[in-house]
């Protein structure tokens, strides 16, 4: 019997992504500290140069933080659509190489290569075109690590990135391969705190047995290491300190829910404002719902209150829904049972359990009056189809600017700083 193929996968990293797509609209800024995300008081650090990292700030920094830490920084509020638009571009030049690509987020994805080879050369050399490519027709950098498995090429391509030191930034090798025969000699030395699944507690457990690098956890036996962690992690861990992981790049990744939540520049008092930001956003996810073909029979609310103490309640329906005014009718009364005159920061409305939608007839219904919802939406979603997502939307949304729109992505990084009334409400 043959050995079977050698998996060869590639984990791609885009370079600071949205800084770098930043820099090729404002090219006088290349070479400074230049900071992408959430410019408002509660916003935060979605991406830094390698100018701006030497001075402390990375992504998932409060913006508040990184002034401080880098003052002279420019700070940019950043664009969703570009940067999904210049993913999808990004998506394209992969896809010349292997069909067989999972996207972890819009700048980063695992290939498997290994049918590819014989095309394209190695490996490495695919690694190298890529780049290539990528440099040449996006004017954009990225790194790239090679690996028989998905965690080791993952942890190859951060060894392939740019460093940030505090006196400068060293170029990294914009490409590691991590060789079947030197995966322990690249593995062991680096800290544990590397391995998927390893946070603050688990690193304190696995401090406390003398474990630092993941060669010391290699080299414990599995009942100590299970006793310290549990079953299910310390064998997980086990496995990953000795570089296995046998999961394959999954092409085809289903959303497990459809959501959106925003975090307001003011704590919101008033129930009716937030009933208000209710219509607005469960309108917006019942349209993604339609968009993806299907309806939910899981809704949830989440609040987040000045405090940063978070509450979600959930419902789940014997009928999947997929209509804003559907969503409101089961999310209100949630709404309405906690007390929010000490103040709400975040609200998000989200979806689960999925499946088609299925009209509950009765013998009350006036003729037609069961299909009423189904055909005020498509109607919607055909207004918006022709003439753009603010054509139409709920009535209470509309404020002195216009219709106040929920875009995809436009809180990824906190509110902006904006101007608001006395409920918190942007005008």
């Amino acid at each position: 019997m043959s050995a079977p193929a050698r998996r060869v996968i590639l984990h791609v990293d885009m370079d600071a992504f949205f800084v770098s797509v930043e820099l090729r609209r404002r090219p006088d800024l290349v070479g400074q500290p230049v900071v992408v995300g959430g410019t408002g008081p509660r916003g935060v650090v979605a991406a830094a140069s390698y100018e701006a990292r030497r001075y402390g700030v990375f992504s998932a920094l409060p913006s508040a933080v990184a002034r401080r830490r880098c003052p002279h920084a420019v700070f940019l509020p950043g664009s969703y659509d570009l940067y999904t638009e210049v993913s999808e571009q990004v998506h394209e030049i992969l896809q010349r190489y292997t069909p067989l690509i999972e996207p972890l987020s819009l700048d980063e994805a695992f290939l498997d290569v290994s049918g590819a080879t014989r095309l394209f050369g190695e490996g490495v050399q695919i690694a190298a075109t890529i780049r290539r490519d990528v440099r040449d027709e996006l004017r954009l950098g990225c790194s790239v690590g090679v690996a028989p498995n998905k965690f080791l090429a993952k942890l190859a391509s951060v060894e392939a990135k740019p460093t940030a030191t505090p006196e400068r930034v060293l170029p990294g090798p914009g490409v590691v391969e991590v060789l079947p025969d030197k995966i322990l000699e690249f593995l062991h030395p680096l800290s544990v705190s590397k391995l998927w699944g390893v946070g603050p507690k688990t690193l304190e457990k696995l401090e406390r047995l003398g474990v630092y690098t993941v060669g010391d956890l290699a080299r414990l036996d599995e009942p100590t290491v299970v006793t310290s962690l549990g079953k299910a992690s310390g064998v997980h861990l086990l496995a990953l300190a000795n570089g296995l992981d046998d999961r394959p790049v999954e092409v085809i990744r289903e959303a497990k829910s459809i959501g959106h939540e925003e975090t307001y520049p003011q704590d919101v008092t008033v129930l009716a404002d937030l009933e208000r930001e209710l219509v607005r956003l469960s309108d917006a996810v019942s349209s993604r719902l339609r968009r993806h073909g299907t309806s939910a029979r899981t809704l949830t609310l989440k609040v987040r209150f000045a405090g940063f103490d978070t509450v979600t309640r959930s419902i789940t329906l014997v009928s999947a829904v997929d209509t804003g005014p559907e969503l409101v009718a089961e999310l209100r009364p949630l709404l309405r049972a906690l007390d929010v005159s000490v103040g709400v920061r975040l609200l998000g409305v989200s979806t689960s359990k999925f499946g088609e939608r299925a009209q509950q007839l009765s013998l009350l219904d006036a003729p037609g009056s069961a299909d009423e919802p189904i055909r005020s939406a498509a109607a919607i979603d055909e207004i918006r189809e022709r003439f753009g997502s603010a054509a139409i939307g709920p009535a209470s949304s509309v404020t002195s600017k216009g219709l106040r729109l929920v875009r995809k992505g436009s809180q990824q990084w906190g509110p902006d700083q904006e101007r608001t009334d006395e409920t918190g409400r942007a005008r």
